[in-house]
This record gives C-alpha cells, sequence and structure tokens, in this order.
C-alpha cells in the first residue's frame, strides 16, 4: 500500500470516526444535562463517559506517538545536515536554512510540537 493508499484509508477511517463521534457526543450532553434521569439512562451515562474518556486518552496517546515522531526525526535531521554544513557542504547549508526556517514556524504556530 502506497502513501496516497495509507492516506486515503486514514481519511476515510478519521470521517467515520468523526461522524460517530458526532452521534455520541449530543446525545452524551443530553443525558448530562438531564436532571430527572431514569436507571437506564443513568447507565448509558455511565458507559458512554467511560467509553468517552478511553477514546480521549488513545486520541492522547496517538497525538503524543506523532508528535515525538515528527518532531524527534526533524531534529535528528537536523544535527544532521547541520555537521555536514559544517564541513562546508553547500546544499546541507541550503537545506538547513531551510529546516530552520520550518522548525521555528512549526514552534511559533504551535503546529508541530507542544511541550507540557
Amino acid at each position: 500500500m502506497n502513501i496516497n493508499d495509507q492516506k486515503k484509508l486514514l481519511q476515510k477511517e478519521l470521517e467515520k470516526f468523526s461522524f460517530i463521534l458526532g452521534e455520541i457526543l449530543p446525545k452524551y450532553l443530553d443525558l448530562l444535562k438531564k436532571e430527572n434521569k431514569n436507571d437506564d439512562e443513568k447507565k448509558e451515562l455511565i458507559q458512554t463517559e467511560e467509553t468517552l474518556l478511553e477514546i480521549n486518552t488513545k486520541i492522547a496517546e496517538i497525538k503524543t506517538k506523532l508528535d515525538h515522531a515528527l518532531f524527534g526525526e526533524k531534529i535528528n535531521l537536523y544535527y544532521q545536515i547541520k555537521a555536514q554544513a559544517k564541513t562546508g557542504d553547500v546544499n546541507s547549508k541550503i537545506y538547513l536554512e531551510e529546516l530552520k526556517k520550518n522548525l521555528e514556524k512549526s514552534i511559533k504556530t504551535d503546529s508541530f510540537y507542544k511541550k507540557n
């Protein structure tokens, strides 16, 4: 499976996930706000909340893995290119400047890595 196929599959799964979550959340919020819940509604609320907490944990784990992989690999590449640039390699110097700009932009816009 090539990257385009993987991207399509990920998009499809994310859309499906988003759709299902879009059905669960409003019902959960309605149950949460409801004052006089019967026993079935209380059970459903508890089960839904447990499910949402599990999902939230998994999403956080995925996001952390992704952030660390992207940031860590980019930093490793940065230092490898920096070492090559110090030897006088002109192409490495040009690439190093591009990497610096991309890293700075990503960090400033908080789109790349969020440190807790």
